[in-house]
């Protein structure tokens, strides 16, 4: 089981590395304000979440690197040729809320998994940061179903 956890941490640091990376580039190529400030918010987030992993780590004696997150890294490479196939305009803001939602459900499958391992072997502080990081994921996928239906959705609906 430590192995395991290890595997995990290392693998959601990678996972959080990669689209601290990547959120500006899909910022950029958004037309939507809302759908901007959406990616800025949650890349100060992101920016915590891998402070935590960092703190997660130290409590358990690994390197958080360690891993690449195989999953991230073909997301990430996903959206962007799907976005390279894309003007800029509401279609192309609905396929970035898509590929970032492929991203957030990623990001909350794996901190689930992670937050249940660490409940079960009695790392009760380890289980809380992650829940807390967890709950962000979802509030950030929340936030998203939101902008793209009460906006986006339907104005690319229109072109």
């Amino acid at each position: 089981m430590d192995e395991f956890m290890e595997h995990t941490i290392q693998d959601l640091y990678s996972a959080e590395q990669q689209a601290l990376e990547a959120m500006p580039q899909l910022a950029q190529r958004v037309q939507s304000d809302q759908l901007r400030q959406a990616f800025q918010v949650h890349q100060r987030e992101t920016e915590g979440q891998v402070k935590r992993l960092e703190q997660i780590a130290q409590q358990l004696g690994i390197d958080p690197d360690g891993e690449t997150c195989m999953a991230m890294q073909g997301l990430i490479e996903e959206a962007n040729d799907l976005l390279d196939q894309l003007e800029e305009g509401p279609v192309a803001d609905a396929a970035i809320i898509g590929a970032a939602q492929k991203m957030e459900h990623y990001e909350i499958a794996s901190y689930g998994t992670a937050r249940t391992l660490a409940q079960q072997t009695g790392l009760e502080q380890i289980a809380d940061l992650l829940e807390q990081t967890l709950e962000e994921e979802k509030q950030t996928d929340e936030k998203l179903t939101t902008i793209a239906t009460s906006s986006v959705n339907q104005k690319a609906a229109q072109e």
